[in-house]
């Protein structure tokens, strides 16, 4: 013999609303808004992150959270003029070699000046680096030129690392 039963089924066929502890149905605009989990990769940054203190946590799009602060200037390493060849850094991105020859030449003489640039479009990369006559010349012009306004810009001016330096 068949049963029949009403049209309710419980295997959720028709629409279904979830009923809460009072028993009443819920619509969306009443459900409260529930933080979105932290992913996996999230939960393992947070974790071997550093506890900063200071810094104020921000919700991002996505809903995870990161860390802002705000950036300090960090000052280049000075390094010991022990060769004529200076690094000039911090350049304006319009100086060119001859802004650069004429600026050192009031300090001493110089060799050369070459500004450093991309490739594929010739922009300066905003550092050079002017070849000088001699040590003292050199000695000289970081003296007075670093931290000196040209062109909108303060100049960053040492020693540049000779090639023994820079691989140890």
């Amino acid at each position: 013999m068949k049963s029949y039963t009403s049209g309710k089924s419980s295997r959720g066929r028709g629409r279904s609303r979830r009923r809460g502890g009072d028993g009443q149905g819920r619509r969306y605009s009443d459900a409260k808004v529930v933080p979105q989990k932290k992913g996996f990769w999230s939960r393992i940054a947070d974790f071997f992150a550093p506890p900063d203190k200071g810094a104020v946590k921000t919700e991002q799009r996505n809903g995870s959270h990161s860390r802002s602060q705000a950036r300090t200037s960090r000052k280049p390493e000075p390094v010991e003029v022990t060769s004529p060849r200076l690094y000039v850094g911090n350049l304006s991105f319009d100086a060119t070699e001859s802004d650069l020859f004429d600026l050192f030449n009031g300090v001493g003489h110089v060799q050369n000046a070459e500004v450093v640039s991309y490739k594929h479009n010739q922009r300066s990369k905003g550092f050079a680096f002017v070849q000088m006559q001699t040590v003292d010349e050199a000695k000289r012009a970081v003296t007075e030129l670093h931290d000196k306004e040209f062109l909108g810009r303060k100049l960053v001016v040492s020693g540049a690392k000779s090639s023994e330096h820079s691989r140890t």
